[in-house]
């Protein structure tokens, strides 16, 4: 077999392993087709809104994502991300302090239409996954498998924000974090990926010599950033900063990863390899970030009406069942909740 044919045909078949390996991976309440029958037209709505604001703001994609993630990693996939106000997880100057309204909006427009047309079904937690899966794809990046039958949280988790990864640590820290939420190395660095499209904040790059950063890039850094305005930016990947592609892994190889925790990768003994591997082959990177995606999308689910709710506004706390409520949903009786 030439060279080329068994190259595509190793693809193909790492294609399908994954697939049906994401297939057998659901958690259980959760199911590909979950409003089949109460939000038949659930995907339509997501799908139309996302392209709408996609073409007016191509930035919404790694907008989501950044909401996506930041949620998923504080108490779990549960929207608690999204609740406004005083002592909520979007602190004033934290790490949440940055996320983009056009993003934020966009979650709350496909709810709203989605209740709607469907009554109060879908779950906040459930619109984020599919809004960021059709936004990435629409920015070129992989479409990911996704079960659907989160449930709300009932409060934030503002203590937990610190827990974020942080960009000014070395991959051993990141390598511990993703580990305490049943992520590994391999899945630290294909969700490190995301990072091939976006923008951070100067406030968030730490100024960094010339032996970890390329020295043409710490100049620019250090003249666009020594005197930041509070909406300077700086393009996470300088190859192809607008385009969900494997340059950052390349940039990371040319000294030019933007953050520590990013650079790091390239050097670490558990990520080096695959860091390498995905700047030579865009498919396999493709492929994992798809994989990793579903994993981190299931971290912390919610299934219990004991433990959530579906909000009614994705930005207000929910309400929790009073004890006999509980207790009378434990014996299968209809309690006013």
């Amino acid at each position: 077999m030439a060279p080329r044919a068994a190259a595509a045909v190793a693809v193909v078949a790492l294609v399908c392993a994954v697939q049906s390996s994401l297939s057998g991976a659901a958690v259980p309440g959760l199911s590909p087709g979950f409003y089949k029958t109460t939000c038949p037209g659930l995907e339509q709505i997501v799908n139309a809104q996302v392209t709408a604001t996609f073409n007016k703001d191509q930035g919404v994609a790694p907008a989501l994502l950044r909401v996506l993630f930041h949620d998923c990693f504080t108490q779990g996939c549960d929207a608690s991300v999204l609740i406004k106000g005083r002592g909520t997880e979007q602190i004033p100057g934290g790490a949440n302090g940055t996320l983009r309204r056009v993003a934020l909006d966009l979650i709350d427009r496909i709810h709203r239409e989605a209740q709607a047309a469907c009554g109060r079904v879908v779950s906040c937690a459930d619109v984020t996954v599919l809004a960021t899966r059709d936004a990435l794809f629409k920015a070129g990046g992989p479409r990911f498998n996704v079960d659907l039958g989160r449930l709300d949280s009932f409060a934030p988790a503002p203590d937990r924000v610190n827990d974020l990864p942080s960009p000014f640590v070395g991959a051993d820290k990141h390598i511990e974090a993703f580990k305490a939420r049943k992520l590994s190395a391999d899945d630290l660095v294909s969700l490190s990926g995301a990072h091939t499209f976006g923008v951070a904040h100067c406030g968030v790059i730490p100024p960094r010599g010339t032996h970890s950063m390329d020295p043409q890039l710490a100049k620019q850094l250090q003249e666009k950033c020594t005197k930041p305005t509070a909406t300077t930016t700086q393009d996470l990947d300088v190859l192809t900063p607008h385009v969900f592609d494997n340059k950052y892994y390349v940039g990371l190889t040319q000294k030019k990863g933007m953050f520590l925790s990013d650079q790091s990768l390239i050097d670490h003994p558990l990520t080096k390899n695959l860091a390498l591997a995905f700047s030579k082959n865009q498919t396999a990177f493709f492929i994992e970030f798809g994989k990793s995606m579903t994993k981190m999308t299931e971290m912390g689910v919610i299934t219990s009406k004991l433990q959530g709710e579906v909000r009614a506004d994705c930005t207000v706390a929910g309400k929790p069942p009073r004890i006999e409520a509980a207790t009378a949903a434990d014996q299968g009786f209809t309690a006013d909740m």
